[in-house]
């Protein structure tokens, strides 16, 4: 790291549990953000703030009107631009130490797998289940750690696959693909704007997490949140035995 890195990230340095060899295990980091929408704004402004040394970041979509309520790392005069293209611009701005790639067409499962190949950890701020399985099979196959989270209305959810581990449950355990993409979406159903950021934040700690190395992952748990409440509620989650996806044949 040079000295600026080491006076930018001096606050993550004075950790015992980072200090300056988790510092630069993260700098030395790739990861793969799939969507700038309401989760992946906090992921990638957390994961770049925090010192992640190369995002890629995916989302074909434009900003819309819409969005600017709970999309934080779009502005106003954002809207008409490629989601990638306008996170790309906010993440240079908040920490030019970090590389940022944009991919702003919409990746075919060959694509994706390319990208999944080169990052270190995946996580996905998909709004739709095709994404998600495909995600899922592709970090299966890759043996790549998967952060997934969802939000909608005031509930969401976050937890961790982590393919590295042989044990690991996948994302096909918890929700079995029935061919139909039924998946809730903000755009008709709404979401209440800090929900996403508290899922998405979430999620850039289990990504940073998994970098570094340190502490204990979400990996067979599924945390739900329910902000009218304000309850968070941790669940087991195993392995299906009888799973099509991550079981062998």
């Amino acid at each position: 790291m040079n000295d600026n890195q080491l006076l930018r990230y001096s606050r993550h340095i004075l950790l015992p549990n980072i200090g300056y060899e988790g510092q630069e295990q993260l700098v030395n980091s790739h990861a793969l953000i799939i969507g700038a929408g309401g989760l992946g704004a906090p992921v990638a402004m957390y994961m770049a703030a925090g010192g992640t040394g190369k995002l890629t970041i995916c989302d074909f979509d434009t900003v819309d009107m819409t969005n600017l309520q709970r999309q934080i790392i779009h502005t106003t005069a954002s809207v008409g631009i490629n989601k990638a293209e306008s996170a790309q611009q906010a993440l240079q701005a908040l920490n030019p130490e970090v590389e940022v790639i944009t991919i702003r067409e919409k990746s075919t499962e060959a694509t994706m797998s390319a990208l999944v190949h080169n990052a270190d950890v995946v996580i996905d701020c998909s709004d739709n289940f095709a994404t998600r399985y495909a995600l899922n099979r592709i970090c299966l196959a890759e043996k790549k750690p998967l952060v997934s989270g969802a939000a909608i209305g005031f509930e969401g959810q976050i937890t961790v696959f982590d393919f590295r581990q042989e044990n690991s449950p996948c994302y096909h355990c918890l929700y079995p693909d029935t061919g139909a993409d039924d998946a809730l979406r903000c755009a008709e159903n709404g979401v209440f704007a800090p929900l996403v950021g508290m899922i998405g934040t979430t999620q850039a700690a289990e990504a940073m997490k998994l970098l570094m190395g340190i502490g204990q992952s979400l990996q067979g748990r599924l945390l739900l949140l329910d902000v009218l409440s304000m309850e968070w509620r941790s669940l087991r989650l195993q392995r299906d035995p009888t799973c099509s996806v991550c079981q062998p044949s």
